[in-house]
């Protein structure tokens, strides 16, 4: 009887214990699934969700095949098959689903494939770490986005882009309006300026390969505002993605200015006057070039237009030759001399630099595009390689011929009786009527994702807001009709933040303590010479404004 009671005591002590095992389990478990409903409503992508669609379209991504012109899911409704106020359904909706979860994950697979493989899946998980979580937030549960979906919908060849159209589409981005005011940098900061061009140039190459090691980091990461999710959680989409819609803005409003100044230097004797008032002719050119801009913004399907701007490569490679031909053939020479550094306008020299630079925002897109991933780095350096000749050439040129008089333009400075002068001048009026649309356009996207679904599906909604763009963007131009401070300003505080600070502190963020310390230290570096300079720059180019 006593053995008998002695294992009838060990059994409920087991049971019991078994009991109090199982309950904790159970508690365990409950905290896990808080922990994972908190992980997936982080992980979810919020605003924007259309990042990378508009800008597959800006940086003209789907060249490698022309079906895109004719592919039947793009939407085709423009003003003259949609009236305004009628509701129709997009096919390129932002929000709506445009495959299941089991049609995205094979098609992501085929799009993406050397993505590394997700993690293998965990059953038995107790507790979860905060680096855990950080790693949830910015992991698979990223790539079944309206983004990724986007991106499947523009039907993006299969094989990507090859080594030459990736290094196309580079250029495309980088060579812009910026190699007009080279000149006017080194007039600004003397001829140190081209030796911080060319350091710019290495530095941001630099930060672009940091982009792609982020983007490798983890599955699922596509665009710049999925790395700074990654980093840094919702907060950091959103900075990142204000930062460079902010960016893309004031570029439009460059672009203005920009219509506005040679305009009114190909037209000197045109005069404008309202009930016995004079108006300034730059001004009223910009106004004209935004009324022929208008219709423009207001095409739902920018795939022609994005064909157009994408001889945005053509046309710096005219005004290089333009320059040059009205320098060593026109007689003009290259004769004028400057000082070796001017430490009162430096600032704004910097800034102009790094605006040249600011193609940050698509190099994940290029990534993701690209065939043979491994010569990404190949890409960049070719692409800024090339870059710094166009910048460089025009910088050097522009500044041996006109010195101290060089204007923030250097098309306003070549003498209009020269042939080559006026190519350069109509070239530099044309390409802005094309860029606008496709730049403005990501930031029309992202304003649309905010309104509620059914006033986001009718086309006057949307007209109304790509106009308000438009005449704001005017507005802005009107007031400050500065172009060389406005991009000293736009290159100071959102080129600089976004192509030297955001790469390091993103890379940082992500690798920990994985990288050496060699190269965490040289991204500490960079991101306080960012930091400086953006200071710098950005108080020198208010105060030249002001």
């Amino acid at each position: 009887f006593d053995a008998d009671e002695e294992d009838e005591q060990q059994q409920q002590r087991k049971v019991s214990s078994g009991d109090g095992i199982h309950h904790k389990i159970e508690e365990e478990d409950g905290e896990d699934e808080e922990e994972e409903e908190e992980d997936d409503a982080l992980a979810t992508p919020r605003w924007p969700q259309s990042y990378r669609k508009s800008m597959d379209i800006y940086s003209h991504m789907p060249s490698p095949s022309l079906n895109f012109l004719t592919s039947p899911n793009v939407s085709r409704s423009s003003l003259l098959s949609t009236s305004l106020g009628k509701h129709y359904e997009s096919a390129t909706s932002i929000l709506d689903p445009l495959l299941t979860d089991q049609e995205f994950d094979k098609d992501e697979k085929r799009l993406t494939p050397s993505m590394p493989p997700p993690p293998p899946p965990q059953s038995h998980i107790v507790t979860v770490s905060s680096e855990t979580r950080l790693r949830k937030t910015s992991s698979t549960r990223i790539s079944p986005s309206s983004d990724a979906q986007d991106y499947h919908h523009l039907q993006l060849p299969k094989q990507g882009c090859t080594f030459f159209q990736a290094t196309l589409n580079g250029i495309n981005v980088l060579a812009g309006v910026g190699v007009l005011s080279t000149p006017y940098a080194l007039k600004q900061g003397g001829w140190i300026g081209a030796i911080i061009l060319l350091l710019f140039a290495v530095v941001c190459c630099y930060t672009g390969i940091l982009l792609r090691k982020c983007l490798e980091s983890e599955p699922g990461l596509v665009t710049y505002p999925d790395i700074g999710q990654a980093a840094f959680g919702r907060i950091g989409r959103l900075v990142i993605s204000i930062i460079l819609y902010v960016e893309l803005y004031a570029c439009c409003v460059e672009f203005l200015i920009l219509e506005g100044d040679n305009l009114a230097s190909l037209f000197p004797n045109a005069r404008f006057s309202y009930n016995g008032h004079k108006m300034e002719s730059q001004k009223v050119f910009s106004m004209i070039a935004a009324l022929f801009i208008l219709p423009t913004v207001w095409l739902r399907d920018l795939s022609l237009l994005s064909y157009i701007s994408a001889g945005g490569v053509v046309t710096s490679i005219i005004v290089v030759v333009s320059v040059w031909w009205v320098g060593a053939v026109d007689g003009v020479g290259f004769r004028n001399t400057g000082s070796f550094i001017n430490f009162g306008n430096l600032p704004v020299s910097i800034g102009l630099i790094g605006f040249c630079f600011s193609g940050h925002a698509v190099f994940p897109n290029i990534y993701s595009s690209m065939k043979d991933r491994a010569q990404f780095n190949r890409v960049l350096q070719l692409c800024f390689l090339l870059c710094i000749l166009m910048y460089g050439g025009v910088a050097i040129m522009g500044f041996k011929m006109f010195g101290a008089e060089t204007q923030s333009q250097v098309t306003l400075n070549l003498p209009k009786q020269f042939v080559a002068s006026k190519i350069a001048l109509w070239t530099t009026v044309i390409t802005p009527l094309t860029k606008y649309a496709l730049t403005i356009t990501p930031v029309a996207l992202s304003l649309e994702e905010l309104l509620p679904t059914q006033v986001s599906k009718n086309h006057f909604a949307s007209v109304l807001i790509r106009t308000s763009l438009v005449t704001s963007t005017l507005f802005v131009a009107l007031m400050i009709p500065f172009f060389g401070f406005v991009m000293a300003f736009i290159g100071s505080f959102l080129s600089l933040t976004g192509s030297l600070i955001l790469p390091s502190a993103c890379y940082l963020s992500i690798s920990g303590r994985r990288i050496p310390k060699t190269q965490a230290i040289i991204c500490v570096m960079t991101i306080f010479i960012g930091v400086i300079a953006a200071i710098a720059g950005t108080y020198s180019s208010v105060t030249g404004i002001i």
